[in-house]
């Protein structure tokens, strides 16, 4: 068990294939405890990127917390928003539906971090960590953390110190990156579907 614990991508990777299998079957519904412990193992990524993303791990990892202490009242993603859309609190700071929204997109700068890095030549992750930035948080950022971030993507550790503190080799990356990447899409649309389908938006 020593071995899986110290391999946090494939740990990452196969907690949201069992997310993935969850949406998939249309049956049943995300439940509200393995999503956010799922989401917890994802923490380990960000705190590897460095000071560029130091304001991401803090702020995703206590919105995890956050999800996690809801779980223990709330079941399902479902009842989640529909507890907030009762009570007339989604976008209110700290809400369930807030930070779930947040939580989103922290997964999906890690699956366009890592389509970035599987499409690039060379050791540096300072043009995929951009890009994934660029897409995902800046839009929602104001100038100052804008440019914090600028400013830390020059301490960004190389891809293979990355891989070195994850514990892989090129090889066992690309296919556990791949195997996020496929698992996490229809994990993110259907937290996207849930927000679209009550009229909640995402864009904020």
């Amino acid at each position: 068990m020593a071995g899986e614990e110290g391999k946090p991508l494939r740990r990452i990777s196969e907690a949201f294939e069992g997310l993935a299998e969850t949406v998939s079957s249309k049956t049943a519904a995300v439940e509200v405890g393995p999503f956010s412990r799922a989401c917890s193992r994802v923490s380990v990524l960000f705190g590897c990127l460095g000071i560029a993303f130091k304001f991401a791990e803090m702020d995703y990892v206590s919105k995890v917390e956050d999800l996690s202490e809801a779980s223990k009242s709330i079941s399902t993603l479902h009842s989640l928003l529909d507890l907030d859309v009762q009570k007339n609190c989604v976008r209110q700071a700290g809400s369930h539906s807030r930070n779930l929204l947040r939580v989103k997109r922290g997964l999906d700068m890690v699956k366009v971090l890592f389509e970035q890095i599987l499409a690039s030549e060379g050791n540096s992750l300072k043009n995929p960590a951009s890009v994934a930035y660029a897409e995902v948080f800046a839009p929602h950022h104001g100038w100052a953390i804008r440019k914090a971030v600028a400013a830390g993507m020059y301490a960004l550790p190389t891809k293979a110190q990355l891989l070195k503190k994850l514990n892989e080799d090129e090889a066992s990356a690309k296919v556990q990156m791949q195997n996020y990447i496929r698992a996490s899409a229809p994990v993110i649309l259907y937290i996207e579907e849930l927000f679209h389908s009550r009229n909640l938006g995402i864009d904020w």
